[in-house]
C-alpha cells in the first residue's frame, strides 16, 4: 500500500514535473520563436484597420481641397469687386497717356471705403478714371477727370478753362500733365452738375474721345467702377498713376 502510494505520489509529481515542463517548453518558444500564424493574423487586422481609414482619410482630403478652392473664389470675388481690377485698354482716346492694348490695374479701394465710412465719393482732379458710360451701360470707358461738381468748363481756342469759386479767374486743369497732349478741340461752356463729373480723353483732337466735349455728357460719380493705378504692361511702360 505504502508502495503504491508512493507510485502514485511518484506519478503525480512526474505529471506535474512534465505539465510544468510542456509549459516552460511552450514559454519559452513563445518567447524565442514568434508563431509566424499569430503574425499573419495581426497584419491582417492591421491591414483592415488601414482599409478602414483610407475612404475617411481620402474624404477628409476631398472636403480640404474642397474648402481651399472654394474661399480661393470667394476671396478672388472680394478682391475684384472691392479692392482692384485689370483692364485692357481697347482704342486711342487716352494717347498718348495710353495705347490700344495696355494691360491696367484699376483700384476701388477709394469708392469701397467711402460706402464704408460717412461721406461722399469723389476722385480728384486729374485722376484717370474707369466708368459706366451714362448713354450704353453695357460699355465702359477709361477718361481723366477735368471738371468737378460746380466748376464751369470752358472749351475753346484749342485749350480747357475751369472756373470755380476757389479760381474765379479761371486755370489750366492740363498744366501738370499736357506735356505731349495735342491742342484740345472742341467748343463747349458747361457747368458741371452735382453728382457728376466733366472728363475728358487725353487724346483731344478732333474725333480722338467721345468724352464730355461731344456726345458723351457729364459722367455722374455713381458710375465710376474704379481709378487707375498701374499700368502693368507693357513691361517696358510699366508705372504707378
Amino acid at each position: 500500500m505504502n508502495l503504491m502510494h508512493k507510485n502514485n505520489d511518484h506519478e503525480q509529481d512526474t505529471q506535474t514535473l512534465s505539465s510544468a515542463h510542456v509549459e516552460n517548453h511552450f514559454d519559452q518558444q513563445n518567447n524565442t520563436l514568434p508563431n509566424p500564424l499569430d503574425d499573419n493574423i495581426q497584419k491582417n487586422n492591421d491591414d483592415q484597420k488601414d482599409d478602414k481609414k483610407t475612404p475617411k482619410s481620402a474624404l477628409s482630403g476631398f472636403l480640404s481641397l474642397a474648402k481651399l478652392i472654394v474661399g480661393a473664389i470667394f476671396l478672388s470675388f472680394l478682391v475684384t469687386q472691392f479692392a482692384f481690377s485689370s483692364y485692357v485698354v481697347f482704342g486711342q482716346s487716352m494717347t498718348p497717356t495710353l495705347n490700344d492694348g495696355d494691360r491696367l490695374v484699376v483700384s476701388k479701394i477709394s469708392k469701397t471705403w467711402k460706402t464704408l465710412t460717412p461721406g461722399d465719393y469723389q476722385p480728384d482732379r486729374g485722376d484717370v478714371i474707369i466708368f459706366v458710360s451714362p448713354i450704353n451701360p453695357n460699355v465702359q470707358y477709361i477718361k481723366r477727370v477735368i471738371g468737378l461738381p460746380g466748376d464751369r468748363v470752358v472749351v475753346k481756342n484749342g485749350g480747357i478753362t475751369v472756373y470755380n469759386e476757389a479760381n474765379p479767374q479761371g486755370f489750366d486743369p492740363d498744366i501738370t500733365y499736357k506735356d505731349g497732349l495735342a491742342l484740345t478741340q472742341g467748343n463747349v461752356d458747361v457747368t458741371v452738375p452735382d453728382g457728376e463729373l466733366f472728363v475728358a480723353g487725353d487724346n483731344r483732337t478732333q474725333g480722338g474721345s467721345l468724352d464730355s466735349r461731344n456726345e458723351l455728357g457729364t459722367v455722374p460719380i455713381d458710375n465710376i467702377v474704379g481709378e487707375l493705378w498701374v499700368r502693368i504692361f507693357p513691361i517696358s511702360k510699366m508705372r504707378v498713376f
